[in-house]
């Protein structure tokens, strides 16, 4: 693309918002781009790259986005945006990887390729708090279970403001990024990062609510993971054929980890239909979103206590 592009002359032609976004999407379509990474098309991929380029917020209201549409931009501005469009189609880099920042819960993250890009159903349940599995006293001690960049710790504890959250994660570099975040939204007190592989450096520690997004990705789909994917770290997307490698360690460990009414949530993605064949007597709770996303299970750690002395006995 780069020999194709003039940037001398785009800059020359281009001259408001609403014309770069238009001309991005165009090479979009043209590149025949994956979505996936926090928009779902090139318009949105398009106007999230420019707003972030420019310092904008991406929750514009209607009438102030209309009259910003149509605003003229800078030669540097214009300079900057299709740098970033040349890259994006050239690269296949996601988004959030060229601009460093991703959105969870409607909070602002630093990202980098350490890391997963957030995109987790979680936050559906983490803005209902957890109902109606948990009751009206709120958890006081949380666990996120391979915490990648912070997110989904970090808006626990916006949740539940009274909670201490552990973000634990197999990966030192993973949690330099989420000691970053957690450093950017003042929660250094409340948020405690901690290396661990699963639970192992966890011992003696209890949880009113665990939290656990794995990597889950059979074989069958990391062979058939588009470009975009590839520049994500494979230690957080990778889990073997079924995509469950780490789910039976979880499941086993997380009734020593749990308080008495503690809850366990785990997120298997495409990796659900594997579960139904290798846990067929599990007593677990599908999730139904009302926002989109599937492959999220909740379990009790009673549940959990019963259906382990059945398989063993």
């Amino acid at each position: 693309m780069a020999d194709r592009i003039d940037t001398e002359q785009l800059v020359t032609d281009l001259h408001t918002m609403l014309d770069m976004v238009r001309w991005s999407v165009s090479c979009f379509n043209q590149a025949g781009l994956f979505y996936g990474h926090g928009s779902d098309n090139p318009w949105d991929e398009a106007v999230s790259l420019v707003l972030q380029v420019l310092h904008l917020p991406q929750d514009l209201p209607e009438q102030t986005g209309d009259q910003l549409f149509h605003s003229r931009l800078t030669r540097v501005e214009k300079m900057n945006i299709i740098a970033l469009v040349t890259r994006r189609v050239e690269e296949r880099i996601p988004v959030p990887y060229l601009t460093n920042q991703a959105w969870f819960c409607g909070l602002p993250f630093y990202v980098d390729e350490r890391v997963l890009i957030p995109r987790s159903p979680f936050a559906e349940l983490i803005k209902d708090e957890f109902e109606p599995w948990i009751g009206e006293e709120s958890p006081h001690n949380i666990l996120d279970l391979c915490t990648g960049g912070g997110c989904i710790a970090i808006a626990l504890a916006y949740a539940f403001e009274n909670a201490h959250v552990d973000a634990v994660d197999i990966s030192t570099d993973a949690l330099e990024v989420a000691d970053l975040n957690i450093t950017e939204h003042g929660l250094n007190h409340r948020v405690l990062p901690i290396q661990s592989d699963l639970m192992n450096a966890l011992q003696g520690q209890q949880y009113d609510l665990i939290i656990s997004n794995p990597p889950y990705v059979d074989a069958e789909d990391m062979d058939d993971l588009p470009e975009e994917f590839h520049h994500e770290p494979e230690l957080a997307l990778a889990a073997g054929h079924d995509g469950l490698d780490l789910v039976d360690t979880i499941l086993r460990q997380a009734p020593n980890h749990l308080t008495d009414n503690g809850w366990l949530f785990v997120e298997v993605g495409n990796s659900e239909v594997h579960m139904h064949t290798r846990y067929p007597d599990l007593p677990i709770q599908w999730i139904e979103f009302e926002n989109g996303g599937h492959g999220v299970f909740a379990i009790s750690k009673n549940e959990l206590i019963e259906y382990y002395k059945a398989v063993e006995h």
